[in-house]
């Protein structure tokens, strides 16, 4: 595997690396032996080009999907976020760290942040957008929109042959 200076750009993987990033976005617990089994390489091999692979920053993490529901957390919302007088730095770690936060992007357009925010129910969740969220300093406005269903989209993880 050549060495991928560029951050998650598939720059530098051949077809291997793209078969363990695969194998690894539908099951992230896989074991070595499991990985090497899959992509018909040795052990060895398998635990070097992973290990690259997280170096290179292609693998940025191994986690569990969760149903938010399962948590109690019944009600989720987009809260489109208008700044000003304070940069995405300096707001970005403060709004990250609040109570149901789980998501905080920069976005271009005429709104500078959207928030994924789940809550147990419609007054937590109103209550840490206004209260927390829109009360912050800098943040000027705050738009929610719930989210009645949500599907997943197919991960690049998944669809190896998109981002060749």
């Amino acid at each position: 595997m050549t060495q991928n200076p560029s951050r998650g750009a598939g720059i530098g993987l051949d077809d291997i690396d793209r078969q363990i990033v695969v194998e690894l976005g539908r099951d992230g617990r896989l074991s070595m032996r499991q990985i090497a089994e899959r992509v018909h390489i040795s052990r060895t091999s398998a635990h070097t080009r992973v290990t690259q692979l997280v170096k290179s920053g292609v693998i940025t993490g191994f986690g569990a999907s969760i149903d938010r529901s399962s948590l109690g957390l019944h009600v989720s919302a987009l809260v489109i976020v208008t700044i000003a007088d304070v940069s995405w730095g300096d707001i970005a770690s403060q709004l990250a760290a609040l109570p149901f936060v789980e998501k905080a992007q920069a976005v271009s357009g005429d709104i500078d942040i959207i928030l994924t925010v789940s809550a147990p129910d419609h007054e937590q969740l109103s209550q840490a957008i206004l209260r927390d969220i829109h009360s912050m300093p800098g943040v000027v406005s705050t738009r929610s929109h719930l989210i009645l269903e949500e599907l997943e989209g197919q991960s690049p993880s998944t669809a190896p042959d998109i981002w060749r």
